[in-house]
């Protein structure tokens, strides 16, 4: 099975993640923000994940903290779950509608850490959250997973759509990449032998 808990315990959070890849989008979040909780809700749901998360974090500061270290947690849940990647699919891209939004995400689960993040938000906060800690969590989460991935706004006004939008992306981008190709289960998906 591929499955990870992750604790991450630093003076600004403490984390307890639980992923299991191959899940029916289950999912047990408290992030300690009603927006993050929502969205990581989309993502498991959307990505078809199993996915418990328990954060306490300095929130009382921000919810930076909490946000871009939950994006780390979930990276290195991915990263030691998928092991030398044998038999993903490796690539994953979905482009998205949320009413008058429409986002694409693409990524490679490459072993190469890229992050194009091009996405202007209207807003600078939803409800409390800051609206430019998504791209601190879309940077968390590549850094620990070793992942190259894209995030365009194509068109867009409400900001909540926005975020939204990308969160579902990024869960089904990443449930096609981590698929298992039957035909070539047991074979690395690269030229080197090696991601």
């Amino acid at each position: 099975m591929r499955r990870k808990k992750v604790v991450r315990d630093t003076k600004e959070t403490k984390i307890v993640l639980a992923l299991e890849i191959d899940g029916t989008g289950a999912y047990e979040i408290n992030t300690g923000s009603g927006f993050l909780d929502h969205m990581m809700e989309l993502f498991a749901r959307h990505g078809r994940f199993d996915l418990a998360i328990d954060c306490n974090g300095d929130t009382e500061v921000d919810y930076h903290h909490t946000t871009e270290d939950i994006g780390i947690a979930l990276g290195t849940a991915f990263k030691e779950s998928l092991g030398d990647k044998r038999g993903i699919t490796r690539y994953g891209s979905k482009t998205i509608p949320m009413d008058e939004t429409l986002v694409m995400v693409a990524l490679d689960i490459s072993g190469r850490t890229y992050v194009n993040f091009d996405v202007e938000m209207p807003a600078q906060k939803v409800g409390d959250f800051d609206t430019e800690l998504v791209k601190e969590f879309i940077y968390g989460m590549a850094r620990a997973m070793d992942l190259t991935v894209h995030v365009k706004l194509l068109e867009g006004e409400n900001t909540h759509h926005i975020i939204e939008g990308i969160f579902k992306c990024l869960g089904r981008a990443l449930r096609e990449a981590c698929a298992i190709e039957a035909e070539y289960a047991d074979e690395i998906p690269s030229t080197k032998g090696v991601l």
